[in-house]
C-alpha cells in the first residue's frame, strides 16, 4: 500500500512539474510568438521528421538486440520480436508510471517467452547500470565537442546577471581543487560515511556498476564486443533523430552535429525532471538551440516536434505490442484445453 502511494505521488510530481514548465512557458510568450510557433509548425518539412521517428523506432530495435546478448549466458534466447516489443511496451509505461516499464518488460518477456521474472530483472539491472555508464562518457565527449559554445553561452549569460565573473582559468582551477578535496575526503572517511544511508546507497551504486560491467566481459569476446557497439550505436541514433528534427525547420536546416549534441545533452536533463520530459524537455530543447541563434519560437517547435514524434512512436507502437502480448497470453492459455 505504502509503495502504492509512493509511486502516485511521483507520478503527480512528475506530472505536476511538467504542467508547471508549460504553464511558465506559455506565459512568458506574447500573442505574436504563439503565432510564429504555430507558423514553423505548419511550415516544418515533415518528411524530416517521418525520418526522425524511423531513427526512434530503429534505436529501441538496437537496444532490444543489446538487450537480448544478456540472456545468451543463461541458456536463453529470446526472439528479436519478442524483446523489441518488450522494449517499447516498456516506454509506453513510463510515460503512465515512472520505473514501470521496468516490471512491464520483465512481465511481457514472462508471457511471450516464459522466462522467470527474476532472470529477467537482472538482466534490467545491468542495462540501466551500463546506460547510466554510457550516458557519463556520452555526455563527456558532448562537453569536450562543444566546450567553446557552452562556455561562452553560460558566461554570457552570467555576466548579464552579474557585473564581474571570475576568469575561466580559476573557475576550472576551482574546480580542479573540489575534486582533489573530494577525493581526499573520500580516502578519509569513506568507511565512516557508510554509516548513513545516503552514502550507502552511492556504494551501492558504484559497486553495480562494476559488477555490470564485469559481466558484460562474460559475455564472450564477439558478444562483448556486439554489446559494446550496439551501445554506442543507440546514443547515436538518439543524437541522429535530433539532427533530423532541425532539419525540418528553414531556421535551423544548416545545423550539424554540434548542435545535435546540445539538443540530447539538455533534452536529456529534462527527461529526468518531469514525467516523460513533459513540458521539461521541449524548453530545453530550445535553450539547446539558442546557443547556435536559433529564433525563440523555431526551437520551440522543434523541441515540441522531437518530443511528440518521439512519444507517438512509442504510444503506437507499443499499443500494438501490447495488443499482441494480450492475444499471445490468450493462446496460451487455450493450449491445454484444446490438447
Amino acid at each position: 500500500m505504502k509503495k502504492k502511494a509512493g509511486d502516485i505521488l511521483k507520478l503527480v510530481i512528475f506530472l505536476g512539474i511538467g504542467i508547471f514548465f508549460i504553464y511558465w512557458f506559455l506565459l512568458k510568450l506574447d500573442g505574436e510568438q504563439k503565432a510564429a510557433i504555430l507558423e514553423s509548425f505548419r511550415e516544418a518539412n515533415y518528411i524530416w521528421v517521418i525520418a526522425a521517428m524511423v531513427v526512434s523506432l530503429l534505436s529501441h530495435w538496437v537496444r532490444a538486440l543489446r538487450w537480448r546478448l544478456l540472456y545468451e549466458p543463461m541458456g536463453l534466447f529470446p526472439s528479436q520480436n519478442n524483446t523489441f516489443g518488450s522494449v517499447v511496451v516498456a516506454y509506453m509505461a513510463n510515460l503512465a508510471f515512472p520505473r514501470l516499464g521496468e516490471v512491464a518488460r520483465c512481465a511481457t518477456m514472462r508471457t511471450s517467452e516464459q522466462i522467470p521474472l527474476e532472470k529477467s530483472l537482472g538482466t534490467v539491472v545491468t542495462e540501466r547500470v551500463i546506460d547510466v555508464l554510457m550516458f557519463g562518457i556520452v555526455i563527456l565527449l558532448g562537453m569536450l565537442i562543444m566546450y567553446s559554445d557552452i562556455k561562452d553561452w553560460l558566461y554570457d549569460s552570467l555576466i548579464e546577471k552579474y557585473e564581474s565573473l571570475p576568469s575561466i582559468p580559476l573557475l576550472v582551477a576551482v574546480v580542479i581543487g573540489g575534486v582533489v578535496l573530494l577525493i581526499i575526503a573520500y580516502k578519509l572517511l569513506w568507511k565512516r560515511l557508510l554509516h548513513i544511508l545516503f552514502f550507502r546507497k552511492i556504494d551501492d551504486l558504484v559497486r553495480s556498476c562494476i559488477t555490470g560491467v564485469s559481466s558484460i566481459l562474460h559475455l564472450g569476446g564477439h558478444n562483448t564486443w556486439l554489446f559494446i557497439g550496439y551501445s554506442f550505436a543507440i546514443y547515436l541514433l538518439y543524437i541522429l533523430g535530433g539532427l533530423l528534427i532541425i532539419q525540418a525547420f528553414e531556421e535551423s536546416a544548416g545545423l550539424g552535429l554540434k548542435a545535435a549534441f546540445a539538443i540530447y545533452l539538455f533534452g536529456s536533463v529534462g527527461m529526468v525532471f518531469s514525467q516523460g520530459g513533459l513540458g521539461v524537455y521541449p524548453v530545453l530543447v530550445q535553450w539547446a538551440l539558442s546557443l547556435y541563434a536559433v529564433p525563440l519560437t523555431t526551437g520551440t517547435a522543434a523541441g515540441w516536434m522531437l518530443w511528440g514524434s518521439q512519444q507517438v512512436v512509442v504510444i503506437v507502437v507499443g499499443f500494438a505490442y501490447l495488443i499482441y502480448f494480450a492475444m499471445a497470453k490468450r493462446r496460451q492459455h487455450k493450449l491445454p484445453s484444446d490438447l
